[in-house]
């Protein structure tokens, strides 16, 4: 299990989006202030033992409390980054619309996420909300992506 701050370390290194927010008890909640519809909260009540939760109400694969939140206490590093990244992702497009993306991941537990932008016919690479590259065709944008290093998760 991830300490505390393994965590925090991961999460704020990783994702430059999310604000901080020191809550009660030690407790820190993570908000994506860019969200698309009314829900900020991507991590909530990380607590100084290690346990915490990310919003995954709005994606597949992981079992969800009442709250739509999944327990991240047992989570690994990547499957933390991966599980932030999907729910930062979720908060970051409408539901039903047909934007397809997926994340990538190196050997140095970068993230980037693969984005078809259907309004320029484009396939965009972000590093978080930082653009780093543009190609016109699925299959090119892989090739790079391969070729830097990073596996799809």
């Amino acid at each position: 299990m991830l300490t505390f701050e393994e965590k925090l370390e991961i999460i704020e290194s990783s994702f430059p989006e999310l604000t901080r927010k020191d809550v009660s008890l030690g407790r820190v909640n993570f908000h994506y202030e860019e969200a698309v519809i009314d829900k900020k909260n991507v991590v909530y009540h990380l607590h100084p033992n290690g346990n915490g939760y990310v919003f995954g109400d709005l994606i597949e694969g992981y079992p969800l409390d009442e709250r739509g939140m999944v327990n991240i206490r047992d989570f690994s590093s990547n499957e933390l980054r991966k599980i932030i990244g999907e729910s930062i992702h979720s908060l970051s497009v409408l539901p039903g619309s047909d934007i397809e993306s997926e994340f990538w991941m190196n050997d140095e537990e970068q993230t980037l996420e693969l984005m078809y932008e259907p309004e320029l016919e484009l396939w965009n690479v972000y590093a978080g909300d930082i653009l780093d590259g543009t190609f016109p065709s699925k299959n090119e944008a892989v090739q790079y992506l391969d070729e830097e290093g990073f596996t799809r998760q």
